[in-house]
Parts: C-alpha cells; structure tokens; sequence
C-alpha cells in the first residue's frame, strides 16, 4: 500500500495501521465475523480458506510478504468475512481499518488501479481453478498447483518452492484427497518430475509437468 500512495498520506497511514504478530497456527480472521479491515502480510505466509457444508477446509490461496488479505470482505456496505485467515508459520499483518482504507482508494488512484488489478488476477485465477476441477484428472489439477506455487511463492537457493506444505493442505487447495495426493506425488517423484523434502516441493522436469498441467 505504502508504495502507491502519494506522500501526503504516508504519515495518516502510520498513524491509522497496526502491525499484529500472528504466531504459527493462530487464525486471526474467523470467516463470519464482521468484516472491519484490510490486513497485509509483512513478514510470514498465510493461509486463506473457508468452511464448506461438509465441513470440510477448503483452501482457497496462500499470501506472503506483501500480500493482501480480508479485501474479499470489503464491501460498499457493512459485511462479513466470507473466508478465514491462518499463519502458517510465525508472521506479522499489518491491519488497516476497513473505513479508513476506502478513503485511502478515494485519494489515491495509483493503489485504486493496482487493488483493480490484484481483483481481476485474483478472479481470473479462481476461474481457472474451477475449470480445473471439471476439466482435470487429480494429477493434472496437483502440476498446475505446482506451477502455480511455484511462481506466487518463488524458490530458494535449491529451487525448492518457499512453502512447506502438508499432503493434507495440497488435497484440500485442489480439491481432492490425502489419498490421491500421497498417489499422484509418488508417480510425480517416480517419473523423476518433483522432488520433495521436508514438505517441500522442487520441480525436476519442468516440461512434463507443464505437460501435465494442460487441460
């Protein structure tokens, strides 16, 4: 935010946030509750998901330093939540009171643009997913999330992607189950496609699992 905005409003932005330490594991947006801010993620990666009818965790998408999360409760009126923030390791938000972040939009075109086309990406990318589960096998829907972790999370020194995910947090991102995920990862490691450790994931042959991604 601070980056789009004109100089004027730097100061009332620092006096209006508030940074928030979110310890691994804590949830610090319940989905339901009353939607009174934007958060953006300083330090860390987050899980945003939601609770389904057959109470089952859908994971909806992960942000890291720099990200935004709540902006789907922001609303022209008063709403609530409609999904649930988690850390997933030990990370710092920064909350902004949902009133005072639509007056900073008003008078800030740069980050009204910018918030335009973090919505658009973001639907764009929601409508890829959906097509996804209709269109893909598991094993297609799990290299396409590959691919996509890949390039939201960046890589380390080793080209393993920057976040640690459980078999679990994978099925309930793609919409599948723990039981097809451990399958397909075994046939992915097999094929000498990924590698993994420690819950981590490094892509070993690039064009098979772009290969595999396509519907």
């Amino acid at each position: 935010m601070c980056q789009y905005v004109i100089p004027e409003w730097k100061e009332l932005i620092n006096s209006k946030r508030k940074a928030i330490k979110v310890k691994k594991g804590d949830q610090f947006i319940q989905e339901g509750t009353l939607s009174n801010g934007i958060y953006f993620v300083q330090q860390g990666i987050i899980k945003v998901h939601k609770e389904f009818q057959d109470s089952k965790e859908r994971i909806v998408r992960f942000a890291k330093k720099g990200g935004i999360v709540g902006h789907r409760g922001l609303s022209s009126s008063q709403t609530q939540f409609p999904i649930s923030a988690t850390a997933l390791v030990d990370s710092e938000v920064c909350f902004i009171p949902i009133e005072f972040f639509k007056n900073v939009l008003k008078g800030n075109p740069d980050l009204t643009y910018k918030m335009l086309m973090f919505y658009a990406d973001e639907l764009q990318e929601s409508e890829q997913k959906s097509s996804n589960q209709i269109q893909q096998s598991v094993k297609g829907r799990l290299a396409y999330c590959i691919l996509q972790l890949e390039n939201t999370m960046g890589v380390d020194d080793y080209q393993y992607i920057n976040i640690a995910l459980s078999k679990t947090d994978i099925a309930s991102y793609i919409g599948s189950t723990y039981e097809s995920i451990y399958r397909m990862m075994l046939e992915l490691e097999n094929e000498k496609i990924i590698d993994t450790s420690n819950k981590r994931i490094k892509i070993v042959d690039r064009m098979k699992l772009l290969n595999y991604s396509k519907v």
